[in-house]
């Protein structure tokens, strides 16, 4: 909404004109030369040939990371939000570390604000995001590119303006702040923000697969068990006895 996506669409426009001689609309511009142009922008499926529309963005992501070298253009635009929050976001992040390998010119845009942190961690990564200006329960979008990274998206504001009902508004916005309260990144971004890249380091609890819980901890048997104690009438060496089962029950869990 705020015109990421068309922004690094016409810098592949701009680039084909270039490459054929073409006039381009600025007043100056440095553009190297560029052996492809690859894109992955749009969702749609191919339910005829038994293809999710995740399948067929991790298609096209593929077809780019076996061919894309160092004077390629690459336009990723909102790759891993087919699947699961950590699942897109571990693919998003090793595509990008993958790019900054491979050494060509990326622009992604995506609602990952996670992937900030790369431009601490990796050279040659630079962040920049649409300016937006905030009006009370208003916002106004400004068309402008600027330098850095934002953590924060206008999803709830996008759907209001698309006339989704007040009431379902209002529970968003409230559902949002009890999210955003309870839930921090950090858990799942420490392990990749720990000054070096994937490889080498033992994955964190979300890269293993995990997929965060809505409303707060996973709930486990074991909790159900431990409400249900009767502390009053527990001797201490019955006590002991349940804490020595419940921590041989949770070896199993994790072996």
């Amino acid at each position: 909404m705020a015109g990421k996506s068309t922004y690094i669409r016409q810098v592949a426009l701009l680039t084909l004109l270039a490459q054929t001689g073409s006039f381009i609309p600025a007043r100056e511009a440095t553009i190297g030369l560029a052996d492809r142009i690859f894109t992955r922008v749009g969702a749609a499926d191919e339910l005829a040939r038994g293809q999710s529309t995740f399948m067929v963005e991790m298609t096209e992501t593929a077809n780019i990371l076996n061919n894309a070298t160092g004077r390629s253009l690459v336009i990723l635009d909102e790759v891993g939000r087919g699947t699961s929050t950590f699942d897109g976001l571990s693919l998003a992040w090793a595509i990008t570390e993958y790019l900054v390998a491979v050494g060509c010119r990326c622009l992604f845009a995506t609602h990952y604000h996670e992937l900030v942190e790369l431009a601490d961690l990796l050279g040659g990564i630079a962040n920049f995001n649409v300016a937006v200006r905030e009006w009370g329960e208003q916002i106004v979008f400004l068309h402008r590119i600027v330098p850095g990274g934002t953590d924060k998206s206008y999803g709830v504001h996008v759907a209001r303006l698309a006339g989704v009902p007040a009431e379902v508004i209002q529970r968003a916005r409230a559902l949002l702040v009890e999210l955003e309260g309870n839930f921090t990144r950090d858990a799942h971004s420490e392990g990749m923000s720990a000054g070096k890249s994937a490889r080498g380091r033992k994955p964190t609890h979300a890269e293993a697969g995990a997929q965060m819980f809505l409303f707060g901890p996973e709930p486990h048997p074991l909790l159900d068990e431990i409400r249900a104690l009767n502390l009053d009438a527990l001797r201490p060496v019955d006590a002991l006895n349940l804490l020595m089962e419940y921590q041989k029950r949770l070896g199993k869990e994790k072996n």
